[in-house]
């Protein structure tokens, strides 16, 4: 089977490392302050503009998926405000779709 110290060091550690310090225990309000455009394969998630209204990066604008109905000024509680959302492509400018 394996000696004590083997089953000890497999006994250490979680599966995901680091990611502890990027969660916080509570959540974060952040107010919605524009919408940016729609995404995801169906366009169901909704990317915004938001501000962080408490914690440690507080006043920071960072932009977020969001899914389901969303408007200016609504509030949003984050579980971490450390990523951020990566950004829409951009709309053709020129082809047969312009």
């Amino acid at each position: 089977m394996g000696s004590k110290t083997q089953k000890i060091r497999q006994g250490q550690g979680s599966g995901s490392r680091g990611a502890s310090s990027l969660l916080t225990e509570t959540a974060v309000p952040a107010v919605v302050e524009g919408i940016i455009g729609r995404t995801g394969s169906k366009g169901e998630v909704t990317q915004v503009k938001c501000r962080i209204l408490q914690g440690f990066d507080k006043g920071k604008l960072m932009r977020r998926n969001v899914k389901g109905p969303v408007r200016k000024r609504d509030i949003l509680m984050l579980r971490e405000t450390q990523i951020e959302a990566r950004r829409i492509k951009t709309k053709i400018s020129r082809g047969a779709f312009s």
